[in-house]
């Protein structure tokens, strides 16, 4: 008995797509390349001079997350590159909470069935992010992996490094009780509580993505759902760099309280009046629509505030003024106070 002999291809792996992928997304790649890259598109690693970037001696901080199920909203509305750039600006959040500054990023892409148009949109959307805000895309994978993968699933996720100069290093240690908490708004879910949003919209409420519930002020349920996880680097970096600034938190999973507390220490309690900015529309609509109690919503969902930061009582007018001519939409919503290192509510 004879056999047609098997290629990769008939395995479920076409790795001719995958190669037109890559070659879809080379220019927005290069496109994000800084003085630190020493080496083109598909080497085995990326090459990066510390000394070339200006970040020779520094400390490195590095940070992985992904963009959770988000991407189900993206895969329903067929708009990919939106995620790519969302997991950017996630990652560097979390670098600059400790005050650093990106300098390179890596993606990485897997899927059941290479869609060459689906992966470069996401790569591309990545590559766009990184060249906005001063970061090299500096390599990544993308792996087809039929059987693990469903048919028209993949998962994004994203690597980054920045530096961080050991004087302006914020972890933590400068917070004390008297400091004011200035929270910056959120563009929306970011890219958190998406798997309890889905089941309020679609299911729940069983609204479809071109739906323009009230609540939403004429935007459509895709384009609330699918708003981008906003940047703080520009208008948050000179602050870090003139030391104003003892604690940041990026308001990811596990929303306010989860997230600041991660930057109290023992003897301090961080207390947020939740009175003190006007949750958006899309948070109202689900909570009603989900009859999701208050505590659960703030734990799920970032409710309209995306960043915190602890700064000097005296100087917190200041930094709010200048946060808004900056193009932020920032409040004073809370306080640091004697106590045992819990985040309270002050309303």
């Amino acid at each position: 008995m004879t056999h047609k002999p098997l290629t990769y291809r008939d395995a479920g792996v076409d790795i001719d797509a995958q190669d037109a992928a890559l070659a879809a997304a080379k220019a927005a790649i290069r496109s994000s390349f800084t003085p630190g890259v020493i080496a083109d598109v598909g080497l085995f690693g990326g090459l990066f001079d510390l000394a070339a970037a200006g970040a020779d001696g520094a400390i490195l901080v590095a940070s992985a997350d992904g963009v959770g199920t988000k991407l189900e909203v993206a895969k329903r509305a067929g708009v990919h590159d939106g995620v790519g750039r969302d997991l950017v600006q996630h990652c560097i959040g979390d670098i600059l909470a400790q005050g650093a500054r990106p300098l390179f990023f890596m993606d990485y892409v897997g899927t059941g069935r290479l869609d060459p148009t689906v992966v470069s949109d996401l790569i591309r959307g990545c590559a766009e992010a990184c060249r906005d805000h001063g970061v090299a895309l500096l390599g990544g994978e993308t792996a087809e992996m039929p059987g693990l993968y469903a048919e028209g699933d993949f998962d994004l996720v994203g690597f980054i490094v920045g530096y961080v100069r050991r004087e302006h290093l914020i972890d933590g240690s400068r917070i004390a009780a008297g400091q004011v908490l200035v929270g910056l708004e959120s563009d929306g879910l970011h890219t958190n509580g998406y798997s309890l949003a889905r089941k309020v919209v679609f299911e729940r409420l069983g609204l479809q993505l071109g739906d323009k519930p009230v609540e939403l002020g004429g935007r459509t349920v895709g384009e609330a759902l699918l708003a981008p996880h906003r940047c703080y680097l520009d208008p948050v970096w000179p602050l870090v760099e003139q030391r104003r600034v003892a604690a940041i938190a990026h308001i990811t999973g596990g929303g306010l309280p989860g997230n600041v507390v991660r930057v109290l220490r023992p003897g301090v309690d961080a207390v947020i009046d939740r009175r003190s900015w006007a949750v958006p529309g899309l948070f109202r609509l689900l909570t009603e629509g989900g009859d999701i109690a208050m505590d659960e919503a703030y734990r799920a969902f970032n409710m309209g505030i995306g960043m915190v930061l602890a700064v000097e009582a005296d100087d917190a007018d200041a930094v709010v003024r200048e946060l808004n001519a900056a193009g932020e939409r920032a409040h004073r919503i809370g306080q640091v106070v004697e106590g045992e290192g819990v985040v309270r509510w002050g309303n």
